[in-house]
């Protein structure tokens, strides 16, 4: 059996040794080598293991230095709009901050449109934007939300007179323009009156803060447009948690300002057991019995409107109806 390894040396060309001596000197070199194998490490390049952890990308594991501020594709920056100012050299703060933005409708004008049925189409769309009319160096303002006119401004007035003075100029000629805004900007700017307030900055905040460098715009406590347009002082304008519906003023709308009083078959019409109210109730519903019980109650038209948000030209009509058919009179002065 001994023979067989010398045969497989030979065989290979290895050299056999052939006396003892030899064999001896062989044994040694062969441990040597085995032992020095065991004492050096093996810088052998092993393949990467290719695991969830380490996924093919061309590199070994561990080649890429760490990413020490890492972001998600998925989240962009947050970027916060600067406005600019439609009118900045207005002397009306409204029209001071109202934003630059393309025309809905551009140059209407009383030959082509009457105003109350302009408004009437804003109200029924629900719409949300400002109004511009100007003749010479008269200009007029009126922001309206959802649909309803809740702050104007003008040369020498703010709010129900400024609306007032917008009807006169369309009247007397003016174009009129509307510009549609976003609804928060709308609510934002609905605060903005004659006068700014100590600002106050709440976690809930929705307003304007005004200052001698520039605006910013908060919905909920955030930070949500910055504008250049200024104040020579620093100011808030908060806005309303509902913005109130403007009432045209008294030298325009007479009769929405007027005291109604019923009528026995008016106070008919309020009885749920008779047959007036029954057939008032068919003809008119439950916003004509609800405009009917506030004429009861001393409230005006445009007292009813305030509170209700209901448009006072879907009031006029009724109204009418009302002292057609006997049911309403109006009260006189005095």
């Amino acid at each position: 059996m001994s023979g067989e390894p010398e045969r497989q040396d030979r065989a290979k060309g290895r050299r056999v040794p052939n006396t003892e001596p030899e064999r001896a000197e062989l044994a040694s070199t062969e441990s040597g080598r085995s032992e020095l194998s065991r004492a050096e490490p093996d810088h052998t390049v092993q393949d990467p293991v290719l695991s969830a952890d380490h996924p093919s990308s061309g590199e070994l594991p561990g080649s890429q230095a760490p990413d020490d501020n890492p972001e998600d594709p998925s989240e962009p920056l947050l970027v916060i709009p600067e406005l600019t100012t439609m009118f900045p050299s207005s002397a009306p703060f409204l029209a001071r901050f109202l934003p630059q933005v393309a025309p809905s409708v551009l140059g209407l004008n009383a030959s082509f449109c009457n105003l109350h049925d302009f408004l009437r189409h804003l109200h029924d769309v629900g719409w949300y934007g400002y109004l511009h009319a100007f003749i010479g160096d008269q200009a007029a303002f009126v922001l309206v939300y959802e649909g309803r006119t809740v702050a104007a401004a003008s040369i020498s007035s703010t709010g129900e007179q400024a609306l007032g003075e917008l009807l006169h100029l369309y009247e007397q000629g003016a174009p009129l323009s509307a510009y549609a805004l976003p609804p928060h900007l709308a609510h934002i700017l609905s605060g903005v009156g004659s006068r700014a307030w100590k600002f106050n900055l709440t976690e809930d905040f929705t307003g304007l803060h005004a200052r001698p460098r520039g605006a910013i715009f908060y919905s909920r406590g955030e930070i949500v447009a910055t504008m250049p347009a200024t104040l020579p002082y620093e100011g808030a304008f908060p806005a309303p948690l509902r913005p109130q519906t403007l009432i045209l003023p008294r030298s325009l709308a007479g009769w929405a300002h007027g005291q109604y009083g019923l009528t026995l078959r008016g106070k008919d019409a309020l009885n749920a057991i008779t047959s007036v109210h029954q057939s008032f109730r068919a003809q008119h519903g439950t916003l004509g019995l609800a405009f009917l019980r506030a004429l009861a109650d001393k409230l005006s038209p445009a007292e009813y409107a305030m509170r209700t948000d209901v448009a006072l030209h879907d009031l006029e009509p009724l109204l009418q109806e009302f002292l057609r058919t006997g049911v309403a009179k109006e009260q006189l002065a005095g």
